[in-house]
């Protein structure tokens, strides 16, 4: 048996409910990593959630950011914030224990324009998220680090890469902090079992026809612990909530794991 773990920018969990509920209605994940509810904690529906079987831990924050965990499972939370920071009041981080797993709903800075107070903040909060994790990997727990990095690693994960080159998501420093939590001895899971696949893009741009076109880029990361990767059976993009009216810019990463 197994445990699907999934995450998903939804860009707004008002205008996006509708769409939510369906997904989970229709795919049934164990465990969801949601980021950008742009709602505060009490805002959170979680009575629609509960209704569908989930519980839900939730770090809300007005009109920005905002992330969560639902979960088939009982959670028992363990931080509604990235350590390393006690001045910064971004909602961007949730990490609980459920199903087995150690799992953190995370929401990275989007950092642009480089050079700016925000590219600088990415860039320690990165970090933060690196000392963090290192820490994690000392530990014996299956640790599942989910969710929109905004950072786009590879030139394979973008359809144009030259496009992208001056942008925070694809800047050197960007991807050099991305590469940092791999060689602490984290695992991308999609790249892990679709080393080579291309035009795997998890976001498109709601201008520009991108989805029609598939202009997109992958930013959207499961991040694993060896633990878990040895557990890890599958991994994939569902493209279908994109595709859909009203469809939040990014679509869901779901993977599968064998039951611990």
């Amino acid at each position: 048996m197994s445990i699907t773990v999934a995450t998903w920018n939804v860009n707004s969990i008002k205008a996006r409910l509708a769409p939510l509920l369906e997904w989970l209605r229709a795919a049934r994940p164990d465990i969801v990593l949601l980021q950008e509810l742009k709602c505060t904690t009490e805002a959170f529906p979680r009575a629609q959630v509960e209704d569908l079987g989930y519980h839900a831990l939730v770090c809300g924050q007005k009109g920005w950011n905002g992330v969560a965990i639902l979960s088939r499972f009982a959670i028992d939370p363990i931080v509604d914030r990235l350590p390393g920071d006690e001045q910064d009041a971004q909602a961007r981080y949730v990490e609980g224990f459920t199903g087995g797993l150690r799992v953190a709903a995370l929401y990275a800075p989007n950092g642009n324009p480089v050079g700016s107070d925000k590219f600088a903040y990415k860039l320690r909060w990165l970090e933060r998220l690196r000392r963090h994790a290192a820490e994690l990997l000392e530990g014996d727990d299956a640790v599942v680090l989910g969710g929109d990095y905004n950072v786009i690693p590879e030139p394979i994960d973008c359809y144009d890469p030259e496009a992208w080159r001056d942008d925070a998501l694809f800047h050197p420093e960007s991807r050099r902090a991305f590469r940092a939590l791999v060689y602490l001895g984290l695992y991308d899971a999609f790249r892990a079992l679709h080393p080579d696949e291309p035009k795997a893009y998890t976001f498109w741009d709601y201008q520009g026809r991108a989805f029609q076109l598939d202009h997109g880029i992958r930013i959207d990361h499961l991040l694993l612990s060896p633990q878990a990767l040895d557990r890890l059976e599958r991994v994939a993009i569902d493209r279908a909530p994109r595709a859909r009216a009203h469809a939040s810019d990014h679509t869901p990463l779901v993977a599968a794991f064998t039951e611990g």
